[in-house]
């Protein structure tokens, strides 16, 4: 199966009832599938590995044109589409499954890094469009999150069969700053400039720390 976009998101951690990277998801698919596009969503377990492994099975089924994982980043100030993954799992609570990982790869022996083929510029001018707080984000920390990013990237360019593929990380701040309403808003603003944007565009995005 072929589709346009897959999207994902993840339960509830930390003692929290909910967690507003699945509620954007879940609320963005009605304005998505109205407006034609083939939109498949999955909620992820907070898990070192098993997150990643889930999301990979995903992109295998459903062979989707674009990819974007979102998750939590409480204490930001906007949404952040994230620039670069790091392959490094360091965490400050253990995962949901009990895990804490410290110091370790999350894919041995891969690169430092993988930077997202997403125009992240573009897709904060896009925010700015639509009066949502935003900007780019130079690290997506070293819990789940980059976890899961950095093997969604890692699998990009690795599998010659899911070159055409493109995807990326978007973290999204608790609800209090930027509603779960306006989080779907902006995901479904930023998959239409993705859509019809190959490149980037020249815009400042850099941060002195």
């Amino acid at each position: 199966m072929t589709i346009d976009v897959l999207l994902s998101g993840f339960e509830p951690f930390a003692g929290a009832e909910e967690n507003e990277s699945w509620q954007a998801v879940s609320r963005a698919l009605p304005a998505l599938r109205e407006s034609g596009l083939r939109v498949e969503a999955l909620e992820l377990p907070v898990e070192f590995e098993r997150a990643g492994d889930l999301l990979e099975q995903a992109v295998r089924t459903h062979r989707p044109a674009l990819v974007i994982a979102v998750g939590l980043a409480a204490g930001r100030s906007g949404i952040t589409p994230e620039r670069v993954a790091i392959n490094v799992r360091d965490a400050r609570i253990p995962d949901n499954a009990g895990a804490s990982p410290v110091d370790e790869p999350v894919v041995p022996d891969g690169p430092v890094g993988h930077f997202t083929r997403l125009p992240v510029k573009a897709m904060v001018a896009a925010l700015d469009e639509a009066g949502i707080a935003g900007s780019v984000s130079q690290t997506a920390g070293t819990y789940v999150c980059n976890d899961v990013f950095y093997r969604l990237q890692h699998l990009l360019v690795t599998d010659p069969e899911l070159a055409d593929v493109r995807g990326g990380f978007v973290h999204v701040p608790s609800a209090d700053v930027v509603s779960p309403e306006a989080a779907a808003s902006a995901l479904t603003a930023m998959i239409g400039t993705i859509r019809k944007t190959d490149g980037d565009i020249a815009r400042t995005g850099g941060s002195e720390h």
